[in-house]
C-alpha cells in the first residue's frame, strides 16, 4: 500500500494489555502477553488456537535457559497475531510469529483461529512493540548481571496490565 495525502487513516488507539500467567510449552517457560481493544479481552477459541501452534515458533535448544515470551494480538478487524520472542544464544531473542484471519499476510481465509506461519521478516506492529523492552531489562536484571542467573525471577518479572502505550 502506498501512503499519500488522501490515503484515510483511523485515529490511533492504545489497546489493552493483560498477562496471563506463564505456561509451560514444549519445554519453555512461556510469559504471555495479550492485546486487544476489546475489554472483554481475546476470546478462549482464539487463544486456544494460538497456543496449538506456538511450539511451531520454538527454537530447538541451545543451552540458554528455556524462556520465551509471546504477545498475543487480536486485531480489530479479522485478524489474530502471535510473536514469539524466545531467548537464545544466551542473549539473543529469536523470533517467529504466526497469524490469522489476515488475508494479506496468506492466511486463507477470516477466521481469527486459523493461524499459519507468514514468511514475513516482520517484529511486531506499534501495539506489539512495549514488551520487548520490558523482556531485554527483566533478561539483564535477572539472568545476564547476577553472578547466579535467575530464571524464576524472570519468570515473574511481566510488564504490568494496562493500556499498550503512555508508560511513563
Amino acid at each position: 500500500m502506498t501512503f499519500t495525502a488522501s490515503t484515510p487513516f483511523t485515529a490511533f488507539t492504545e489497546k489493552l494489555l493483560t498477562v496471563p500467567p506463564p505456561i509451560e510449552v514444549a519445554g519453555r517457560h512461556i510469559k504471555r502477553y495479550h492485546v486487544t481493544a476489546d475489554p472483554d479481552g481475546i476470546a478462549p477459541d482464539v487463544q486456544d488456537a494460538a497456543y496449538k501452534i506456538l511450539p511451531t515458533l520454538l527454537p530447538e535448544p541451545d543451552g540458554t535457559p528455556p524462556a520465551t515470551f509471546v504477545v498475543l494480538h487480536r486485531g480489530s478487524d479479522d485478524g489474530a497475531y502471535l510473536n514469539a520472542y524466545s531467548w537464545t544464544w544466551d542473549n539473543v531473542l529469536h523470533f517467529r510469529f504466526a497469524a490469522a484471519g489476515q488475508p494479506v499476510l496468506g492466511c486463507p481465509d477470516r477466521d481469527p483461529t486459523h493461524f499459519i506461519r507468514p514468511d514475513r521478516p516482520w517484529i511486531g506492529c506499534v501495539w506489539e512493540l512495549p514488551p520487548i523492552l520490558h523482556e531485554r531489562d527483566a533478561w539483564v536484571r535477572h539472568m545476564l548481571a547476577p553472578e547466579v542467573p535467575d530464571l524464576n525471577a524472570y519468570l515473574t518479572d511481566s510488564l504490568p496490565e494496562g493500556t499498550t502505550g503512555d508508560r511513563a
